[in-house]
């Protein structure tokens, strides 16, 4: 199964400014993160940033930042600060369905063992997850992500945590419960498909 750009949202976990020098392999993390946004604005990606606690642990740090500009600028960048560990118990997976729209005509007429649910109206399943740290925060966000059932795709080289074992302990966990690990790569080609795309050279840039 590959990854379809058409269902997919990003969602990035904690990556601010105070967090940020304690953890594993920082700059190739940050780096992947980046590209990451920036891909997501290249082929028009609904991305979600959370901070946790940002009073204390600060806002999302500036390389990043910058990098959401372009999917602020098109209105694709939501923003939520949390307190739990998981995003989702502060609201997440809200942010990620759509309204359900209501039914229209005399639906509400029928009985109700014959009234049918309205469906979600463009919903992405497929969530694009990438964040800080792996076995805290975007663990438990994952973990909670697939209960509520969405997919759940974790970009393992834009992860991190203080100590490479506790980040490498979150992939395995997460793997045996049914997320999919990939890398920044591997999201920015399946989004793609092909190399006729028309932002093929603009991803092909990030990428190098």
């Amino acid at each position: 199964m590959l990854l379809d750009v058409e269902e997919s949202q990003l969602v990035l976990v904690d990556y601010q400014a105070r967090l940020m020098p304690a953890l594993f392999d920082v700059p190739q993390v940050m780096a992947n993160a980046v590209r990451l946004a920036r891909l997501a604005a290249l082929l028009q990606v609904p991305t979600v940033l959370l901070e946790q606690s940002p009073d204390r642990l600060g806002p999302t740090a500036e390389p990043l930042l910058a990098a959401t500009q372009a999917l602020a600028a098109a209105r694709l960048l939501r923003s939520l600060q949390k307190t739990h560990f998981s995003g989702v118990e502060d609201g997440l997976s809200e942010m990620l369905r759509p309204p359900v729209k209501p039914a229209g005509g005399n639906a509400r007429s029928l009985p109700k063992h014959l009234q049918k649910p309205a469906p979600e109206q463009n919903l992405r399943p497929s969530i694009v997850l990438a964040g800080c740290e792996a076995h805290v925060c975007l663990m438990q966000t994952a973990l909670a992500l697939l209960e509520d059932e969405f997919e759940v795709w974790v970009v393992t080289d834009a992860c991190s945590s203080r100590t490479e074992r506790n980040r490498d302990a979150a992939f395995d966990r997460l793997a045996g419960a049914g997320a999919e690990l990939l890398t920044t790569e591997m999201v920015a080609f399946e989004w793609l498909r092909h190399a006729d795309h028309p932002q093929f050279r603009a991803v092909q840039a990030l990428i190098k």
